[in-house]
This record gives structure tokens, sequence and C-alpha cells, in this order.
């Protein structure tokens, strides 16, 4: 069986019908949202997050969730290690005293005031509630999302869901729980006691719920970009913060361009680590050469994760393109096969690149030189086999820490704005 028809396959799986999707954008939409659905929570509250600071929106989700559970409501919050490292013993006592589940994915001390457990990181960001709402997408916990944090806010994109496909995401985050130390038989208990075993549609949207791990599901995530790619007649937009795709991503989307489909990149321009910018523009010339329109946002950090194809098929989640997301990281994706959504979505990018983006020319980057073709060719390989060598990378069990007492922090740990 060809590659093409085992991606096909399974990018035509799992499509659960009869949803509502929302896009949010930023801090502005998303934050009210979320911290409202908090507050109208009757049953159960669950959240996952890679960062949560302890700045304006760490305390407004850190009041939303103390007074949900101090009313009954059963909250659950899943934090990562690395990338909420400096969270203070009064913040997370103030949650863990008025109810709320802490646990902390794969914490790790620093050394000497660096923090070195940055593999296989737990990424995603969700939030469930009551089994019949959820928000799925790449913004944190942390003011760097809002405007007004200034030059180095963050441009990101978030989706709110209901219907029939909360059941799988509400059934995944119980089970990501219950093998953090709680156990099959609490899962079951949980699942009986919360789930709503027939949500009525809510919208006209089809969804699946697509996640990466170390485990069953280590290429679920890129294997429906390249499905949309190679299945895309029209256009293509990807949107990414963190661009450095495996050599199938970068041949299909070279593949794509050359037959006539409109396929254009939204990476960063004013990134939050130079680095970004620098392994993205090693690849414009193979991208730019083929057709493929590279359109760099430079109004402020682009964080987004976010895609479209044609009129139907998108995409909303928390992961990049890079080696980390694809190939280390925990990751959660919505795909969303719905035209007025993709309208709204391609509606927002285009805005985006007309008024905030610089396109770039084959012009803008010299000649080419010796250097060039010997760099090229080393960075094409690597992105050929990085798929096979990262496994080689150290492999530990990561742990979930629940906390009835927080954990010690290392002052000297600094936070991370790669997310």
């Amino acid at each position: 069986m060809s590659g093409y028809a085992t991606d096909t396959q399974a990018a035509a799986r799992r499509w659960t019908e009869g949803n509502r999707v929302a896009l949010l954008e930023n801090g502005e939409q998303f934050f009210p949202r979320v911290f409202e659905a908090i507050r109208e929570a009757r049953r159960e509250v669950i959240v996952e997050t890679f960062i949560l600071f302890e700045d304006k929106v760490g305390e407004q989700l850190h009041a939303a969730l103390r007074a949900a559970a101090a009313r009954g409501v059963k909250v659950d919050l899943m934090i990562d290690g690395f990338g909420s490292p400096s969270l203070s013993p009064g913040f997370i006592g103030g949650l863990t005293s008025a109810g709320v589940q802490v646990r902390v994915f794969d914490p790790g001390r620093p050394f000497f005031g660096q923090r070195l457990n940055v593999l296989r990181r737990m990424h995603r960001k969700i939030v469930v509630i009551d089994s019949a709402l959820a928000f799925v997408g790449g913004i944190n916990y942390s003011a760097d999302h809002l405007l007004d944090f200034g030059p180095k806010a963050k441009q990101d994109y978030a989706v709110e869901l209901a219907g029939p496909i909360v059941s799988e995401i509400h059934r995944f985050v119980l089970q990501a729980i219950a093998i953090g130390g709680k156990g099959p038989g609490w899962y079951r208990r949980r699942l009986k006691a919360t789930a709503q075993d027939n949500i009525a549609p809510a919208g006209e949207a089809a969804v699946q719920f697509v996640t990466r791990d170390n485990r069953r599901h280590t290429n679920d995530i890129e294997r429906h970009y390249l499905a949309a790619i190679r299945s895309a007649r029209r256009r293509i937009v990807i949107a990414n913060a963190y661009f450095f795709p495996g050599y199938r991503m970068i041949k299909e989307m070279r593949r794509a361009a050359r037959r006539g489909v409109d396929v254009r990149l939204i990476l960063q321009g004013e990134p939050d680590m130079p680095i970004v910018k620098v392994a993205a523009s090693l690849l414009y010339h193979h991208l730019l050469h083929a057709g493929v329109r590279i359109y760099e946002y430079c109004e402020r950090p682009l964080h987004g994760k976010v895609a479209l194809a044609d009129d139907q098929w998108s995409t909303v989640g928390s992961s990049n393109l890079d080696p980390l997301s694809l190939s280390l990281n925990l990751e959660a994706n919505v795909i969303v096969r719905d035209r007025s959504f993709n309208q709204t979505l391609w509606e927002r990018l285009d805005a985006l690149m007309r008024n905030n983006c610089k396109r770039v020319q084959a012009s803008d980057l010299g000649e080419w030189s010796a250097w060039r073709l010997v760099r090229s060719f080393f960075v094409f390989h690597l992105l050929r086999w990085y798929p096979s060598w990262v496994g080689w990378l150290p492999r530990h069990a990561p742990q979930v820490k629940p906390l009835d007492t927080p954990v010690p922090q290392d002052a000297g740990a600094t936070r991370t704005d790669a997310a």
C-alpha cells in the first residue's frame, strides 16, 4: 500500500459529525470565554496547559478554579514541569487547599539554574467543562498572549467546541489523569459519573481530535497534514510559529505548488527566539523556487499553529511543525471539516498576510553559493532522517506528580517562552 493511501485512510477515519466550532484569536477572545465557562461549570473542570505563569492571567485562572472547587465542582489541573517551572508555594497551595487536583507532568529540578528536562514535554492546551464544552489550541495561561503585553505579545489561536466531539476529548483527558496514577478503575467510575451518553448535535462541523504521543500515536498529526497537502487542489495556508518540518512535508508542499496549488506559509518575522527564523530560512530557497509563497509576520511574535486546505479542511492546535512537536512532545489538534469555519480562518489569515506580513521574494535571499549548496544538502538530509534518529534521544518515562504540597523550586529557574 502506498504512503498516500495509508495517510488518506488515516485522515478519513474518526470524523465526528454535528459539532459547533468557534475560532478564538489571541487572549482577548480566548481567556474571557474559558473563564466564563469555568464560572458556569456545575460538575467538572479539566485543564491541561504547557505554561501557567503567576501573572495577571494566571491569577484569573487561579481564582476561577478555586471558586469552582469551592462550589463542589471537581477540578483537575495538569501543568508541564518544564513550561511552568516557577509557581510559588502560595500559588499552588491556594489551589490544592481549595480542593483543586494539581498534577505536574515530568517535574525536574534545575541544574545550576538551567532546566534540562526539555525533551518529551506535555505541550497540549485543552479545557473540558462538564463533558459538554471543550477548548483546544495553542494559547497558554500567561499575559504575553494579550496585546497590552507590548511588542512581545503573541499572535495565536484556539477553538471552542460543542457537540459530540467533546465526549472524545473528555475521555482522552480522563485517561491522561488515570495514567498519571488514578488507574483504570477510577477512570471507569469517573467517566460513568460525568459522561453524557448522548450529546446532542450542536452544529454542522465534522471534527477529528488528533493527538501525538510517544507510544501509539507518534505521527498522527503529521499524517493529517500530509494527507491534506496531497489532496489539496486550490489552496493551502499554513501559519506556524516554529517551522522546521520533516523531509516528506517539504517535498509535498513543493509538489503541491508545482501542480498549481496556491501554497502559502506564514512564519515568524519577529521571533521570540532568533534561532527559529534562522532554521526556517534555511528552507526558503527550496520552497520559493518551487512556487511556495512565504510571508513573515512582522507585527509581533507568531505563536499560532493553524492551517487550512481548499474550502473545507482546517486544523487548530498545539503542534508546531518542528522536531520537538512532530517527534517528541505530547500534542493535541482538532481537524475541522466545515466550509464556514474554513472561510473564517481564511479571512483571518488573509488579513494577517495583507496587513501584518512581509512577503519573502527569491531576490531577498541572494544568489546561490557553494556554501549555500553544501549547507542546503546537509539541512535537507537532516530533515529526511530526523524522524529515525530522534528515536534514539533519551526516552525516559515521564511521571505525573500529584501535588498535595507544592513542588520545591529553584529560584534560579527561568521561564520559557517557547510554547
